[in-house]
């Protein structure tokens, strides 16, 4: 009896903290200009209130000068919504979303090139 509490309060506990979380966006990779990206992303609504985006372990992109992470909205590029320098050209990499940006706004993940001003890679966010 002991054990079925403290199971039950476990299942409850961890079904509260991902009520509070929310759930979690995804989309795919397709390249733009003549590069190619690929891999899947995660936008993460989390407990505190805080996002984050997190590229998945299978994104890669075939390189540029520039490449900025950017949210973006019907096919267009978001400036102000600019999450910083792609860390890596390839693997899992995360990005914390400032709090300034408000993610209804928005349904695309881009990775910019800001040196050319050009996409490299869009994600439709499902």
């Amino acid at each position: 009896m002991k054990n079925l509490i403290s199971a039950l309060m476990i299942v409850t506990l961890s079904a509260l903290a991902t009520l509070g979380a929310g759930a979690d966006t995804t989309g795919t990779f397709t390249g733009k200009s003549n590069h190619v990206t690929t891999g899947g992303v995660t936008i993460t609504k989390n407990a505190d209130g805080t996002a984050t985006v997190t590229l998945h372990d299978n994104f890669s992109l075939d390189g540029a000068p520039d490449p900025r992470v950017a949210f973006g909205k019907n096919g267009t590029y978001a400036p102000e919504a600019d999450l910083g320098v792609l860390k890596n050209l390839t693997g899992g990499q995360s990005y914390v979303v400032p709090a300034s940006v408000n993610l209804d706004d928005y349904d695309e993940i881009y990775i910019w090139c800001l040196k050319f001003s050009v996409p490299l890679g869009v994600a439709a966010l499902n």
